[in-house]
């Protein structure tokens, strides 16, 4: 089965094959396993006190508290939670770890649980060493073969297939199988036929392959994915033609596709399927590079009137090339959106660089910038911040420098480096002397993004595994699907507050030309009432649909799976602020933003607004700056915001005169130093800090104070992209803040530094 799946599915197989065993051994516990993959589902405030916040996350003692109630029969779990607030040490121990999942748990909770239920509190404690726990818990459980990688062989899938069962290659960004299967059918003397599929090749395909079947040898289709409109008669010849008897016993037919909705299911059903997936990391990049055209052509490599500036600025490109495709590892922190660069853009830019190189008398940096960051690479970003980091990036191996120091480094470890002009071995003996892994810092981010990068293939991993789940296996304590939501959609219920009075509020605050605000309040409000509405709705409907008191429609049975694994429904968030956390600190939140709002309501308008309780934040801040604008009468498009830290004691105790003070904001990347009033590194293993609170101050654009800052970036989640909406805003990104930095703006642009709204729990 392995061969068929790609490498990040592979572990995946492996642990739902395992679990399922041991549910059926009864040496799982259902309820535990579901624990496992959802953190357990709570709403109401945690029986026990945070008894060290400085380490210890809400959401960690959140977890560690339900799970000091999990099967409650067997007691195995009674008194965690105590047992970590008093035996601190011993715990941090363990979070402090480099690797938590293979360190002795503090006594007695080693000997006391077994090999599955000690990853429960590794997810607790640290869910981004999640991964290789569950690859030491199958390799324990199963053996080694079923987490070891296998190598890729043709020969395997060749002795199990037949004349007629096709053979299908799956393939990734920068595998290509056909050397191999080339190599492959020399090595057996067989004669190979290969069509590469796109528009007219169906006929030509449908010949080789009769003549193929008659003649015994070997037929390839490529690029399956590309013949839409040829592969269901692809689909009939396999079913009608490809039968015992009406083809040669030697007759193989082998079909290349990138994964594709269209593609026929009967053939992936019955065909063999193999996937080969090209190396990752920055070292198989840069071999990549060096190992295809035109780079691996001597001529070209050789042949520039400017030798030493074409080698040197050569690799700095196919380094940026590695880069930009790597940094998509980290998620939004790399790009806001996933982009796929591929080897054309690097192609046409090598040609670029040789040409300018050839035909100038001096070296068009700016000119070779432009067309490979703005037209090859940039042309398929469509995020402005995007584009701002790839040029960013391209301008440390686009410079002057790396032409003229030959001491110049991409990185602050020295350890990556153009070397020195050379041949094409050259390169690639220095390629190969590369570490196989690479730090964050080469990308230029904070040692903290591996552990964001692991968080996110956790997630991943989790997610996947959770669509495997049936509703018939127990939630907590072993109760049924209908007890849990029952029990949710009630305690949620019972917190909901009652929606807000409009009306009275709209007379309270009526309209005012020199205060936008008074509007703002009451279009928020009208919004929260929507979304209030829709919960409270769905939730009693849910309730009697649950005893059998009412239809259980399909969008009803989609809220319950969702209360039921501890998911926000996508119902409520077709209504809501956008937000990426799990029901129980969702629900929290609301509750929240709603006593924001009352107390706006009852009090008047705060002194330091939570900009983080706001549905339609732009909206918000268009209001202050409309309120300045009309109070000097000066018009609002030449106005925007400055902004001041009040990071002291006592900053803030009265309103400002023109503008807000905002709190709420959360910083990723970097944090913030009280004591240097500016951007700082992060500490290790800390992912976001609390902003302190920002004036924003509406000022003429002409009139902004000059010193030297980053441009950071403000979203509402950390999933960072968005879309346009139908207001022009976009539904995630806010604006841009100004802070003040000791640093290069560049660093923090590589660091993916930017402020949120609200963090993932």
């Amino acid at each position: 089965v392995c061969r068929s799946l790609f490498e990040k599915d592979k572990l995946l197989f492996s642990f739902l094959l395992t679990t399922k065993l041991g549910i059926n051994e009864q040496r799982v516990d259902p309820s535990e396993m579901r624990f496992l993959l959802t953190g357990g589902v709570a709403m109401g405030d945690l029986p026990y006190p945070n008894p060290s916040p400085d380490w210890i996350s809400e959401k960690m003692w959140g977890e560690l508290c339900r799970a000091t109630s999990l099967s409650p029969e067997s007691d195995k779990w009674t008194g965690l939670a105590q047992h970590v607030s008093e035996n601190l040490a011993d715990w941090k121990a363990v979070y402090d770890a480099s690797e938590p999942h293979k360190c002795t748990l503090p006594y007695p909770w080693h000997e006391q649980l077994d090999n599955f239920q000690r990853m429960i509190l590794i997810r607790a404690i640290r869910p981004d060493k999640l991964l290789p726990a569950i690859t030491n818990y199958v390799a324990e459980e199963m053996g080694s073969r079923f987490v070891e990688p296998l190598p890729f062989s043709i020969e395997p899938s060749f002795n199990d297939s037949s004349a007629i069962s096709p053979l299908v290659f799956v393939l990734s960004p920068g595998s290509d199988p056909m050397t191999s299967l080339l190599k492959f059918a020399d090595d057996k003397g067989i004669q190979v036929e290969s069509v590469s599929l796109g528009q007219g090749q169906g006929p030509v395909a449908q010949r080789c392959i009769d003549v193929g079947a008659k003649e015994g040898h070997w037929v390839v289709l490529q690029n399956c994915h590309l013949a839409k409109s040829f592969l269901p008669t692809l689909e009939l010849i396999v079913e009608q033609q490809l039968v015992e008897g009406k083809v040669h016993k030697d007759f193989r037919l082998w079909l290349t596709s990138y994964p594709s909705p269209i593609f026929p299911i009967s053939i992936l059903e019955n065909g063999i399927k193999m996937t080969n997936e090209a190396p990752k990391g920055l070292r198989a990049g840069l071999l990549r590079t060096y190992m295809s055209d035109p780079i691996s052509n001597p001529d070209f490599l050789n042949g520039c009137a400017k030798d030493h500036a074409f080698k040197r600025m050569l690799f700095g490109l196919a380094f940026f090339h590695s880069i930009v495709q790597e940094r998509q590892k980290f998620g939004p922190m790399g790009w806001n959106i996933p982009y796929q660069f591929n080897e054309n853009d690097l192609r046409i830019s090598v040609r670029q660089l040789r040409m300018f190189l050839d035909e100038y008398p001096e070296i068009p940096y700016a000119t070779l910038t432009y067309t490979a960051g703005e037209c090859n690479y940039g042309g398929k970003v469509t995020d402005s911040h995007d584009r701002h980091t790839l040029m960013t990036i391209l301008a440390t191996y686009y410079n002057p420098a790396i032409v003229n120091d030959k001491h110049y480094k991409f990185s602050p470890s020295g350890i990556y480096y153009a070397p020195p002009p050379q041949e094409h071995a050259g390169y690639i003996e220095f390629i190969n002397s590369l570490p196989l892994t690479s730090a964050p810092e080469v990308y230029g981010l904070h040692d903290n993004a591996d552990i964001v990068k692991d968080l996110q293939e956790t997630g991943l991993l989790l997610d996947s595994v959770m669509l495997t789940q049936s509703r018939d296996q127990s939630g907590g304590g072993g109760k049924s699907f209908e007890t849990v939501v029952a029990e949710v959609a009630a305690d949620i219920l019972e917190r909901l507050p009652v929606n807000f009075d409009v009306e009275a509020v709209e007379a309270k605050y009526s309209q005012d030309y020199f205060n936008s605000m008074n509007t703002v309040l009451v279009q928020e409000l009208n919004r929260f009432n929507n979304l209030l509405t829709v919960i409270r709705s769905t939730l009693i409907n849910l309730g009697k649909a649950v005893k059998g008191l009412a239809l259980m429609s399909a969008e009803l049975d989609q809220v319950g799976r969702a209360l039921f694994d501890g998911k926000v429904p996508g119902t409520w968030l077709k209504k809501s602020f956008p937000s990426l956390k799990p029901l129980g600190p969702y629900v929290k939140e609301v509750l929240e933003r709603v006593v924001f709002f009352q107390d706006w309501v009852d009090q008047g308008p705060p002194t330091v607004y939570w900009i983080s309780g706001f549905f339609f934040t732009q909206a918000f801040l268009t209001g202050s700056k409309q309120n300045f604008a009309r109070k000097f009468k000066i018009p609002i498009d030449h106005i925007d915001f400055d902004f001041d830290i009040r990071d002291k004691d006592g900053d803030c105790s009265e309103p400002p005169s023109d503008g807000v003070y905002c709190k709420g904001l959360f910083l990723e990347g970097a944090r913030w130093s009280h004591a240097k009033h500016q951007l700082v590194e992060s500490e290790p293993k800390v992912l976001y800090t609390a902003m302190p609170i920002i004036w924003m101050v509406p000022q003429e654009v002409s009139k902004f104070k000059v010193y030297n800052n980053y441009n950071c970036p403000l979203y509402k989640t950390s999933e960072r992209r968005g879309v346009l909406s139908t207001t022009g805003h976009s539904t995630n990104f806010v604006l841009d803040v100004r802070l003040p930095s000791g640093q290069d703006p560049a660093h923090w642009t590589k660091r993916g530094v930017a402020l949120l709204t609200s963090l993932n729990d």
